[in-house]
């Protein structure tokens, strides 16, 4: 687990590299998809932070009206404070969710993402179990099929491309969030496991008021963010909410 690589942050909290014994568990080949939390909201008339707080972190090429009527954050000013983003409406009012039901849901808390959890019978992986995960049976590697971002010229998975924050090329074909089934699945048969959208996880991070997100997501670049590979990791309050961030579901063995 971890990283000696140059690119790693330290500060993150993914260096040096160590042995950790993870006991049998199961997880989930995709994180949740819109039409899954669907379905889990229908059921449960479940509410989001995000749509009790009455608003969202949008990226701010996706926000409405240009993102001119919006507050950005202070460190990351291409996240606007957009007024009715939720879930069910990912770049805020006007948007929805058509042709996007196999991708995966955002603007959920890791309260939200937890909640979910319960009604599925399932739990939010750790940390550990992610990354054993994500690393599909390679050790030491940089993602999840090897070292290269992109080996032999082929798109593994969904990150900016492009100079962020303002030109994205879509070289990987897609603008923002892609199909939960997208690319080819690592060794292990799962989808996703960097890049597309961040994904909640049950520990706590730093001094222990955040909780640890995994995997990057379709914002990620390395010209600021290289965090799409495996053994990165970052934090996040766990009311908190944003047009990248996600969950999949994993569970004890039987």
């Amino acid at each position: 687990m971890g990283s000696d690589d140059a690119a790693a942050i330290v500060v993150d909290g993914d260096r040096p590299t160590r042995w950790v014994e993870v006991s049998s568990f199961g997880i989930d080949p995709f994180a949740v998809t819109n039409s899954r939390f669907g379905a889990f909201a229908g059921d449960t008339g479940y509410v989001t932070d995000a749509e009790r707080y009455g608003w969202s972190f949008v990226f701010h090429g996706f926000a409405p009206h240009g993102g001119r009527a919006y507050r950005h954050a202070a460190e990351a000013p291409w996240w606007l404070q957009v007024e009715g983003a939720d879930w069910r409406h990912p770049d805020g009012p006007g948007s929805g969710l058509q042709g996007r039901e196999d991708h995966p849901v955002v603007h959920v808390s890791w309260a939200d993402a937890q909640a979910y959890c319960r009604w599925a019978g399932s739990r939010l992986p750790a940390e550990t179990e992610w990354e054993y995960a994500a690393r599909g049976g390679l050790e030491g590697r940089r993602f999840p099929w090897g070292d290269e971002l992109e080996p032999a010229g082929e798109h593994r998975c969904n990150v900016w491309q492009g100079s962020f924050p303002n030109e994205n090329t879509c070289a990987d074909g897609y603008v923002g969030t892609a199909p939960v089934d997208a690319y080819a699945a690592n060794g292990y048969g799962l989808y996703n496991m960097v890049g597309n959208v961040w994904e909640w996880c049950a520990d706590g991070f730093g001094d222990g008021s955040r909780r640890a997100l995994r995997g990057g997501s379709y914002l990620c670049h390395a010209s600021y963010c290289n965090r799409y590979r495996v053994s990165a990791r970052t934090g996040n309050t766990p009311d908190s909410s944003a047009g990248n961030i996600g969950f999949r579901c994993a569970r004890d063995a039987a």
